[in-house]
């Protein structure tokens, strides 16, 4: 087994091969209004694609406010204590959903830890709405872990999402470190228990970059698939904020490529893998529109 990387005393110097897009400013004005009183990952979370995205009209809407009550040491998205879940949030999500067009819409949140439901029914809520302005909507969730609470995960799940993700983030030996509250068999188990209903694709992703090595990463793809999950993102971890963690490696385009391989080679339906491939990612891809339109003219 290789040795895992050592952590690096002085933060790593970007690569030259490394580079994110530029945001247009006649996107980000283009859109702007139309987010109004909306959260999105793309900004909250500094996502490196927000210039493609957008530029394409699309978003990741961020439900449930913009800060975080899990104290994870990768993310941007600030932490702290939230406000209660705004009522109006479902209308404002499905009127941009509308004006924007989408064929295909995905929805997170922060980590609610601070609520019964851990945001379950928001999420729900949100669904409902878009599929009542429009049906031929389809949707992918991003979801937290919940704590566990397999109740709060049947309420996203009745509301029948085409995709469900939920990160894994990192490999185990990992997650005292990055997912200090999260428990590595639990998000397996919330994945396993999703793909059980048959109603939606399970997902999952995997930061790279923190310290793993290959061979743990092979084993977590293997974990996944061994809970059925079908679709697979593999991205670089990006140093956010400054008190955030340091990038110990950045791993080669090539690397990313032949984990795409592997990736198919061990039976997962799709693989977005790239230095700054993220969970959303070209999440319009993963959609078989065929059979999704089959399914509801049924």
């Amino acid at each position: 087994m290789s040795q895992a990387p050592e952590v690096q005393a002085v933060p790593l110097r970007r690569p030259e091969w490394l580079k994110v897009r530029m945001k247009s400013a006649d996107t980000i004005s283009r859109m702007k209004p139309v987010l109004s009183g909306l959260h999105t990952v793309c900004e909250s979370a500094r996502c490196p694609n927000i210039g493609e995205c957008w530029g394409r009209g699309t978003a990741t809407f961020m439900i449930l406010g913009d800060v975080c009550t899990r104290k994870c040491t990768f993310c941007a998205v600030p932490q702290g204590d939230a406000g209660p879940p705004d009522p109006l949030e479902p209308a404002r999500l499905a009127d941009a959903v509308v004006q924007l067009g989408l064929a295909h819409t995905v929805i997170t949140s922060v980590t609610r830890d601070d609520l019964p439901d851990q945001g379950a029914a928001q999420f729900a809520d949100c669904i409902a709405e878009v599929r009542t302005r429009r049906p031929d909507v389809t949707i992918e969730v991003l979801i937290p872990d919940f704590q566990g609470n397999w109740a709060a995960l049947d309420t996203v799940m009745q509301a029948r999402p085409e995709v469900l993700n939920h990160n894994i983030e990192t490999v185990p030996r990992l997650y005292r470190r990055v997912r200090p509250k999260a428990i590595y068999r639990q998000s397996l188990e919330l994945l396993r228990r999703a793909r059980a209903y048959d109603t939606a694709k399970t997902k999952s992703g995997l930061m790279l970059g923190l310290g793993e090595t290959i061979e743990e990463v092979h084993a977590t793809m293997d974990d996944l698939r061994a809970h059925d999950v079908q679709i697979l993102t593999l991205g670089q971890y990006l140093k956010p904020r400054d008190h955030r963690l340091d990038v110990v490696r950045y791993v080669h385009p090539d690397e990313f490529a032949e984990l795409k391989r592997i990736a198919y080679a061990k039976g997962f339906e799709h693989c977005e893998s790239g230095p700054l491939v993220r969970s959303s990612y070209h999440a319009e891809s993963h959609i078989d529109r065929p059979l999704i339109e089959e399914s509801q003219g049924a």
